[in-house]
């Protein structure tokens, strides 16, 4: 497996654009569309957020179809708690989609990401889909990663090609995401094609157990967005016999996107000024082993001091004692980096000059052994700074 360019339309048959339709100032790319051509095998996971976004219904109406031409993405305006009028204005978005590409609009998927509780000007809505309509591209995947985001500072974008059963496949991906982002499926938006001949059942077990290691497992801030979304389409230009069973390898690819993706989620976090991976070794189970590493990733008390390259252990063993793991606290052993700070509980006698230095870097580890089990569980998240209440204090205005 190697990582090539091209992102979400790295893989044939697909085409990608991103443009400024008008919802953002200063003339920031905000309306994207993917296209396959082929038809593609659709599958999609979504927020269990029960404040659920316009687009969500869509996208869970639609999917039941198991195939898509197409995902139009709009920032700046999540569409949600905009009412009757919101899911009306998502349905017309697939229509005035559908019939700018020639397709039928059920096979058209929406979703939205911004400010919560105003309706789409579908004006805007209108002028970007034939604007994304004149510039889809092979080479326009870029594009499309730059117009789905909001606080984000950088596009998130990867893609790998490999060999399935004798044949070169590619797995693209783009995904948006820096607040609001919580394990609960999806934490964010996150778009994945892919030219692999696959079944619709094993592609949705297959996306789903991709999350549970990647998406699921990435937080920033505790909240679950109400648009949470992640969508991968399959359209089987490749022509390898159609994958009907579990296959490992494409498992491994895709579990290998979506971990990418889901770092740079956690890396580029509001505020954040370096990416945290939280590893909890020997838990009882998987369970929890990731209560034990969300309660770490999520404790304000344990993102600010390593924000502050402080290495205060409390703060971790406080979060892994409120987490709901079992384990005894006299077997507990804690690493930051390489550098042992809790040894059968209790300070490690640790040189402090070492543990800040292993902080201070663009990116650090917390590792804990609760010696309860055989377990590993690894999370990612990343530092609380004064930037990230200036961000969501001023999200508005």
């Amino acid at each position: 497996m190697k990582q090539i360019q091209g992102g979400i339309a790295a893989a044939p048959g697909f085409k990608a654009a991103g443009v400024h339709a008008g919802l953002k100032d200063n003339h920031q790319k905000d309306f994207a569309i993917i296209l396959s051509d082929p038809t593609a095998t659709a599958a999609g996971v979504f927020t269990q957020n029960r404040v659920c976004a316009a687009p969500v219904t869509l996208c869970q109406d639609h999917i039941r179809n198991q195939v898509a031409n197409a995902i139009v993405i709009n920032s700046k305006n999540a569409n949600a708690c905009t009412g009757q009028e919101g899911l009306e204005d998502a349905y017309q978005t697939a229509e005035l989609a559908g019939g700018a590409l020639g397709i039928n609009s059920n096979s058209v998927l929406i979703c939205s990401t911004g400010v919560i509780g105003q309706r789409l000007p579908m004006d805007i809505i209108e002028n970007g889909i034939h604007l994304a309509v004149q510039t889809l591209d092979e080479g326009g995947g870029h594009d499309a990663a730059q117009a789905i985001m909001t606080t984000d500072t950088i596009p998130k974008e990867v893609a790998v090609e490999t060999k399935i059963d004798g044949h070169s496949i590619i797995i693209g991906g783009m995904a948006k995401g820096s607040g609001m982002i919580a394990p609960n499926m999806a934490t964010m938006l996150s778009f994945l094609t892919t030219n692999v001949s696959i079944s619709p059942e094993i592609l949705q077990a297959t996306l789903q157990t991709a999350i549970r290691k990647s998406f699921n497992r990435v937080t920033v801030d505790s909240d679950t967005s109400t648009n949470d979304t992640v969508l991968i389409l399959a359209n089987g230009t490749v022509e390898n016999p159609q994958i009907t069973t579990h296959h490992q390898d494409f498992q491994n690819a895709l579990d290998f996107v979506c971990i990418e993706l889901a770092k740079m989620i956690a890396r580029d976090g509001e505020g954040a000024t370096k990416l945290l991976e939280v590893v909890i070794n020997n838990a009882r189970n998987e369970n929890e082993g990731a209560l034990a590493a969300r309660a770490v990733a999520e404790s304000p008390l344990v993102k600010t001091a390593v924000f502050a390259n402080d290495a205060n252990w409390g703060r971790i063993m406080m979060a892994i004692g409120k987490s709901g793991a079992e384990f005894e606290q006299s077997n507990v052993e804690v690493w930051i980096g390489d550098c042992q700070i809790v040894k059968n509980g209790v300070d490690a006698g640790f040189d402090e000059q070492k543990a800040t230095n292993q902080l201070n870097k663009d990116t650090t580890s917390i590792t804990i052994d609760l010696h309860a089990g055989h377990t590993s569980v690894t999370f990612w998240t990343c530092d609380y700074s004064y930037d990230y209440v200036k961000i969501n204090a001023e999200y508005r205005t």
